[in-house]
């Protein structure tokens, strides 16, 4: 690889550390070509993506960026794991190495918080930012709909009441 395309290949790392919101750094050594297009895919479908860089290049990427206390974890035959959000690329590497024990998480971070794996772990845990919307809208419109059958309760069991001794009347 010559210096120019090392210093692309630095200026790609820098702003995938600087935009993602959660960066995920595990080791692959002993993924077979099918295992990684698998989590390549699984990434890729919810959303992140997955870079193997050279761990030199990636120091230099990190020198002086918000994330540099991630270096330390660049040993071995490592990847990186990626997403806008900060949940989405926690959460497939999570699930990906419960399933192949050859992925092994080593770090990551979110924004400037650097995390060790147990980090990792607790940030795939949380939701997800659609699965928190969705909670969000549940609660907004729970109230609503408990106003509105405690509103329309009354009139039916009025009808009720009414149908009854109408069935009583005719019988």
């Amino acid at each position: 690889m010559d210096r120019a395309r090392k210093e692309q290949v630095v200026a790609e790392l820098g702003q995938i550390f600087e935009s993602s919101g959660v960066v995920v750094v595990a080791r692959y050594t002993g993924l077979t070509v099918a295992d990684m297009q698998k989590f390549r895919r699984s990434m890729r479908d919810a959303g992140g993506s997955v870079r193997v860089a050279k761990n030199r290049l990636s120091k230099i990427a990190l020198a002086g960026s918000r994330c540099e206390a991630m270096t330390e974890v660049m040993r071995g035959m490592t990847l990186l794991a990626y997403s806008e959000d900060s949940v989405t690329a926690a959460k497939v590497v999570h699930e990906y190495s419960m399933t192949n024990s050859r992925l092994v998480i080593l770090g990551g971070s979110v924004g400037s918080t650097f995390l060790d794996p147990d980090g990792v772990r607790a940030v795939a845990r949380m939701p997800s930012r659609e699965e928190m919307l969705s909670i969000l809208v549940s609660c907004i419109l729970s109230p609503a709909a408990n106003i509105a059958s405690a509103v329309g309760a009354p009139a039916s069991n009025i009808a009720s009441i009414l149908t009854e001794v109408e069935e009583r009347a005719a019988a």
